[in-house]
Protein backbone atom coordinates (compact mmCIF):
# COMPACT_ATOMS: atom_id res chain seq x y z
CA UNK A 1 0.00 0.00 0.00
CA UNK A 2 1.16 3.66 -0.52
CA UNK A 3 1.67 6.49 1.63
CA UNK A 4 -1.21 7.87 -0.67
CA UNK A 5 -3.87 5.23 -0.51
CA UNK A 6 -2.80 4.40 3.28
CA UNK A 7 -3.99 8.20 4.05
CA UNK A 8 -6.93 8.36 1.81
CA UNK A 9 -8.17 4.93 3.06
CA UNK A 10 -8.25 7.42 6.56
CA UNK A 11 -10.61 9.86 4.79
CA UNK A 12 -7.74 12.36 4.90
CA UNK A 13 -6.48 14.22 2.20
CA UNK A 14 -3.82 17.42 1.57
CA UNK A 15 -3.33 19.77 -1.46
CA UNK A 16 -0.27 18.18 -3.05
CA UNK A 17 0.56 14.48 -2.40
CA UNK A 18 4.59 14.89 -3.33
CA UNK A 19 5.17 17.68 -0.48
CA UNK A 20 2.64 17.47 2.10
CA UNK A 21 3.82 16.83 5.66
CA UNK A 22 0.61 16.39 6.72
CA UNK A 23 -2.96 15.53 6.53
CA UNK A 24 -7.01 16.52 7.00
CA UNK A 25 -10.20 14.41 7.73
CA UNK A 26 -12.25 17.59 7.68
CA UNK A 27 -15.42 15.45 8.65
CA UNK A 28 -13.86 13.46 11.86
CA UNK A 29 -11.64 16.95 12.83
CA UNK A 30 -8.73 14.42 12.40
CA UNK A 31 -4.72 15.89 11.35
CA UNK A 32 -2.72 13.29 10.88
CA UNK A 33 1.36 13.88 10.65
CA UNK A 34 3.99 11.44 9.39
CA UNK A 35 6.54 10.98 12.11
CA UNK A 36 10.22 10.75 11.10
CA UNK A 37 11.92 8.23 12.87
CA UNK A 38 15.07 9.94 13.19
CA UNK A 39 12.91 12.47 15.09
CA UNK A 40 11.21 10.17 17.36
CA UNK A 41 12.72 9.44 21.25
CA UNK A 42 10.30 6.55 22.78
CA UNK A 43 6.71 8.00 22.96
CA UNK A 44 7.62 11.56 21.62
CA UNK A 45 8.61 13.05 18.01
CA UNK A 46 8.72 16.07 16.43
CA UNK A 47 6.46 16.89 14.17
CA UNK A 48 6.63 20.64 12.80
CA UNK A 49 9.55 23.12 13.55
CA UNK A 50 9.20 26.88 12.71
CA UNK A 51 13.16 25.74 11.46
CA UNK A 52 11.13 23.33 8.18
CA UNK A 53 9.90 26.93 6.79
CA UNK A 54 12.76 27.57 4.30
CA UNK A 55 15.08 24.62 2.81
CA UNK A 56 18.29 24.07 3.40
CA UNK A 57 18.94 25.58 -0.23
CA UNK A 58 17.07 29.08 1.22
CA UNK A 59 13.57 27.85 -0.76
CA UNK A 60 10.52 28.34 1.27
CA UNK A 61 8.87 25.06 1.68
CA UNK A 62 5.05 24.71 0.40
CA UNK A 63 4.20 22.21 2.92
CA UNK A 64 5.09 24.21 6.18
CA UNK A 65 2.10 26.84 5.70
CA UNK A 66 -0.47 24.03 5.35
CA UNK A 67 1.41 21.97 8.17
CA UNK A 68 1.00 25.10 10.49
CA UNK A 69 -2.66 25.48 9.80
CA UNK A 70 -2.77 21.92 11.07
CA UNK A 71 -1.25 22.56 14.36
CA UNK A 72 -3.93 25.47 14.65
CA UNK A 73 -6.74 23.20 14.00
CA UNK A 74 -5.58 20.86 16.49
CA UNK A 75 -4.60 23.79 19.16
CA UNK A 76 -7.34 26.01 18.35
CA UNK A 77 -10.32 24.07 16.98
CA UNK A 78 -9.92 20.49 19.05
CA UNK A 79 -9.08 18.08 16.67
CA UNK A 80 -7.45 15.25 17.31
CA UNK A 81 -3.96 14.41 16.16
CA UNK A 82 -2.85 10.96 15.02
CA UNK A 83 0.62 10.02 13.51
CA UNK A 84 2.28 7.02 11.71
CA UNK A 85 6.01 6.18 11.58
CA UNK A 86 8.25 6.70 8.65
CA UNK A 87 11.65 5.40 7.63
CA UNK A 88 13.95 8.07 6.81
CA UNK A 89 16.33 7.76 4.21
CA UNK A 90 19.57 10.66 2.98
CA UNK A 91 19.32 8.90 -0.32
CA UNK A 92 18.33 12.55 -2.10
CA UNK A 93 21.32 14.30 -0.12
CA UNK A 94 24.52 15.66 -1.45
CA UNK A 95 27.64 15.32 -0.33
CA UNK A 96 27.64 18.35 1.60
CA UNK A 97 24.04 16.83 3.18
CA UNK A 98 21.71 19.16 1.09
CA UNK A 99 18.81 17.75 -0.28
CA UNK A 100 15.26 16.67 0.60
CA UNK A 101 14.58 13.92 2.75
CA UNK A 102 13.21 10.91 1.17
CA UNK A 103 10.79 8.76 2.56
CA UNK A 104 12.61 5.04 2.77
CA UNK A 105 9.26 3.07 3.82
CA UNK A 106 6.50 3.61 6.41
CA UNK A 107 4.13 2.09 9.02
CA UNK A 108 0.96 1.70 8.27
CA UNK A 109 -0.62 2.22 11.74
CA UNK A 110 -2.22 5.10 13.58
CA UNK A 111 -1.75 6.74 16.87
CA UNK A 112 -3.73 8.57 18.74
CA UNK A 113 -0.97 11.51 19.97
CA UNK A 114 -1.36 14.79 22.46
CA UNK A 115 0.55 18.07 20.54
CA UNK A 116 3.15 19.79 22.77
CA UNK A 117 4.39 22.74 21.96
CA UNK A 118 8.43 23.93 23.06
CA UNK A 119 9.60 27.22 21.56
CA UNK A 120 9.17 26.84 17.64
CA UNK A 121 8.72 23.11 17.59
CA UNK A 122 5.55 21.26 17.90
CA UNK A 123 5.67 17.44 19.20
CA UNK A 124 3.36 14.26 18.90
CA UNK A 125 3.25 12.16 22.31
CA UNK A 126 1.14 10.40 24.65
CA UNK A 127 0.69 12.99 26.67
CA UNK A 128 4.01 12.49 29.12
CA UNK A 129 7.27 13.84 27.02
CA UNK A 130 10.19 11.75 27.26
CA UNK A 131 13.21 10.82 30.19
CA UNK A 132 15.96 10.82 27.99
CA UNK A 133 18.56 12.13 30.42
CA UNK A 134 21.73 13.49 29.40
CA UNK A 135 25.22 11.95 30.13
CA UNK A 136 27.89 13.58 32.03
CA UNK A 137 31.22 11.20 31.69
CA UNK A 138 34.44 13.23 32.37
CA UNK A 139 37.54 11.87 31.28
CA UNK A 140 40.72 13.92 31.87
CA UNK A 141 42.15 13.86 28.07
CA UNK A 142 42.93 16.10 25.63
CA UNK A 143 39.96 18.49 23.50
CA UNK A 144 39.54 15.45 21.06
CA UNK A 145 36.18 13.77 22.04
CA UNK A 146 33.58 11.18 20.28
CA UNK A 147 35.87 8.00 20.73
CA UNK A 148 32.95 5.27 21.25
CA UNK A 149 33.08 2.78 24.08
CA UNK A 150 31.68 -0.01 24.66
CA UNK A 151 30.30 -1.29 28.14
CA UNK A 152 26.82 -2.41 27.26
CA UNK A 153 25.67 0.37 25.17
CA UNK A 154 28.05 3.07 23.28
CA UNK A 155 28.88 5.96 25.49
CA UNK A 156 31.24 8.82 24.49
CA UNK A 157 34.50 10.66 26.21
CA UNK A 158 33.80 14.04 27.25
CA UNK A 159 36.84 15.91 27.62
CA UNK A 160 37.70 17.39 31.15
CA UNK A 161 39.69 20.17 30.54
CA UNK A 162 37.72 21.25 27.38
CA UNK A 163 35.06 21.61 29.97
CA UNK A 164 36.71 24.03 32.22
CA UNK A 165 37.82 25.68 29.87
CA UNK A 166 34.31 26.23 28.70
CA UNK A 167 33.16 27.42 32.34
CA UNK A 168 36.45 29.79 32.67
CA UNK A 169 34.79 31.88 29.77
CA UNK A 170 31.20 31.42 30.44
CA UNK A 171 31.23 31.26 34.40
CA UNK A 172 29.22 29.04 36.42
CA UNK A 173 25.79 30.33 35.53
CA UNK A 174 22.92 28.71 33.58
CA UNK A 175 22.99 29.97 30.06
CA UNK A 176 19.12 29.39 30.00
CA UNK A 177 17.84 30.44 33.52
CA UNK A 178 21.12 32.42 34.88
CA UNK A 179 20.84 29.77 38.04
CA UNK A 180 23.61 29.74 39.82
CA UNK A 181 23.86 26.71 42.59
CA UNK A 182 26.32 28.16 44.94
CA UNK A 183 24.14 31.14 45.52
CA UNK A 184 20.98 28.83 45.78
CA UNK A 185 22.86 26.27 48.06
CA UNK A 186 25.88 28.13 49.76
CA UNK A 187 28.83 26.16 49.83
CA UNK A 188 27.69 22.64 48.72
CA UNK A 189 27.07 24.04 44.97
CA UNK A 190 29.99 26.14 44.26
CA UNK A 191 32.13 25.59 41.02
CA UNK A 192 29.22 23.12 39.94
CA UNK A 193 27.63 23.28 36.86
CA UNK A 194 26.34 21.12 33.64
CA UNK A 195 28.32 21.69 30.48
CA UNK A 196 25.97 20.67 27.47
CA UNK A 197 27.20 19.85 23.78
CA UNK A 198 25.63 21.99 21.81
CA UNK A 199 25.73 19.08 19.03
CA UNK A 200 25.37 15.92 21.25
CA UNK A 201 28.24 14.09 20.84
CA UNK A 202 25.55 11.09 20.45
CA UNK A 203 24.82 12.60 16.96
CA UNK A 204 28.17 13.58 15.48
CA UNK A 205 29.25 9.74 16.20
CA UNK A 206 33.20 10.28 15.33
CA UNK A 207 36.17 11.71 17.30
CA UNK A 208 36.76 15.23 16.47
CA UNK A 209 38.53 18.09 17.59
CA UNK A 210 36.36 20.41 20.22
CA UNK A 211 36.35 24.02 20.46
CA UNK A 212 35.65 24.18 24.24
CA UNK A 213 33.91 27.83 23.86
CA UNK A 214 32.01 27.52 20.31
CA UNK A 215 30.95 23.83 21.12
CA UNK A 216 30.33 23.82 24.73
CA UNK A 217 27.66 25.82 27.15
CA UNK A 218 27.20 25.68 30.82
CA UNK A 219 23.03 24.67 31.87
CA UNK A 220 21.71 23.83 35.26
CA UNK A 221 20.66 20.43 35.98
CA UNK A 222 17.06 21.44 35.30
CA UNK A 223 17.65 23.22 31.98
CA UNK A 224 20.31 20.31 30.55
CA UNK A 225 17.49 17.81 31.41
CA UNK A 226 14.40 19.75 29.31
CA UNK A 227 16.86 20.26 26.87
CA UNK A 228 17.52 16.74 25.79
CA UNK A 229 14.01 15.57 26.65
CA UNK A 230 12.99 15.89 22.74
CA UNK A 231 14.95 14.21 19.96
CA UNK A 232 16.66 16.38 18.25
CA UNK A 233 17.33 18.53 21.25
CA UNK A 234 16.21 22.07 21.96
CA UNK A 235 18.61 24.67 21.31
CA UNK A 236 19.61 27.26 24.00
CA UNK A 237 17.85 29.81 22.47
CA UNK A 238 14.23 27.86 21.94
CA UNK A 239 14.78 26.79 25.42
CA UNK A 240 14.71 30.38 26.51
CA UNK A 241 12.37 31.84 24.26
CA UNK A 242 10.04 28.50 25.83
CA UNK A 243 10.95 30.01 29.34
CA UNK A 244 9.76 33.37 28.74
CA UNK A 245 6.82 32.80 27.08
CA UNK A 246 5.85 30.32 30.15
CA UNK A 247 6.39 32.70 32.28
CA UNK A 248 4.74 35.45 30.67
CA UNK A 249 1.55 33.67 30.55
Amino acid sequence: MSRKKFIESQGATCKNWTWSWSFINEDKKIIIFGAWDMNTEGNTALILSDTWEMSEKGRRQPAYEQSREHIRLIEEEGYELRTFPLIYSDANKDENGIGPAKIEDFIPDLTKKFLKRVGGKWYASDGVMGNQLPEEIDNPAQYIEGASKIISINIYERSADARSKCIAHYGYNCSVCDFNFEKAYGAIGENYIHVHHIVPLAEIRKEYVLNPIKDLVPVCANCHGIIHRTRPSLTIAQLKEHLERNTNT
